[in-house]
């Protein structure tokens, strides 16, 4: 019996399930919004919660806490500075998870994680290659 036995295993390993998370977590707060599946939705959301808890309280040990788990300073500053001031007063419940239907290829329930009075325009910052650095490269070969 799973007596006291919390949270899924996703078919990974710990260590791959740890990875996966942190980087969740990281492209959850980067882009405000993430569409996967929806045990892995789920599984993300207290960890999400947690992290920007972390933010709210501000203090050394907790950025040091959230970089430990991040790995990503953009985003531990973007959770200690804007996210922090944009949920001060709430008092948890940051995220939202919303059904998306079932993916093509495996009918794999989907869902759209995003937190909640998100910013539209975080959705996709920062993704892909930079303008500038196509350019310089396109000039470069040419």
């Amino acid at each position: 019996m799973r007596h006291a036995v919390r949270g899924r295993k996703l078919g990974r390993t710990t260590s791959h399930r740890k990875a996966m998370f942190a980087n969740m977590a990281a492209s959850l707060l980067k882009h405000e919004q993430i569409t996967t599946t929806l045990p892995k939705a789920k599984e993300m959301r207290p960890i999400a919660d947690k992290l920007i808890t972390l933010g709210k309280r501000g203090d050394l040990h907790a950025r040091r806490q959230a970089h430990a788990f991040l790995r990503d300073d953009a985003v531990v500053t973007k959770l200690f500075t804007s996210l922090a001031e944009r949920y001060a007063a709430r008092m948890g419940g940051y995220t939202r998870v919303l059904k998306a239907g079932h993916r093509h290829g495996d009918a794999a329930p989907m869902a759209v994680l995003e937190l909640v009075d998100r910013d539209p325009e975080a959705k996709g910052a920062d993704s892909g290659p930079k303008p500038e650095a196509a350019e310089a490269k396109g000039g470069e070969e040419g």
